[in-house]
């Protein structure tokens, strides 16, 4: 099962994202978890075993970027995949997220069959975290 973090601080993320993955959920193919700041996302990394970040850029106090390189000095090994998100698609953001060491980089409004695309992807090339 792949565990994922979506970290947004818009409130109406969570029965969106609950609707579009309601499949894979029930089928235990995906758990999703949510946390609303950076702050909080960093916080509930340290006793889970996600496999992947879905994070927003633009959030109030930590924003995505910071929450990307806080990550990937905090667990090197066994790291997270990190999707960055965000609905300003523009070049240096997606930038500033590569060099950081984002595994990718999506914009607003999602297209949900593009990322469960990009999901089996993920998972086929051992991104998958199984909860070992």
């Amino acid at each position: 099962m792949l565990k994922i973090l979506v970290v947004d601080d818009e409130l109406d993320i969570k029965p969106l994202y609950e609707q579009r993955f309601a499949r894979e959920i029930l089928s235990q193919q995906v758990d999703i978890y949510f946390a609303h700041s950076g702050e909080e996302a960093l916080g509930g990394l340290a006793d889970s075993e996600v496999g992947l970040i879905l994070s927003d850029i633009n959030m109030p106090g930590m924003n995505g970027l910071e929450l990307l390189r806080r990550v990937r000095q905090k667990y090197p090994k066994q790291p997270p995949a990190i999707m960055m998100v965000t609905a300003y698609g523009d070049d240096e953001n997606y930038r500033q997220a590569m060099r950081a060491g984002a595994d990718d980089f999506l914009t607003k409004p999602l297209d949900f069959k593009l990322l469960k695309t990009k999901l089996k992807d993920l998972t086929a090339h051992g991104h998958q975290n199984t909860g070992h």
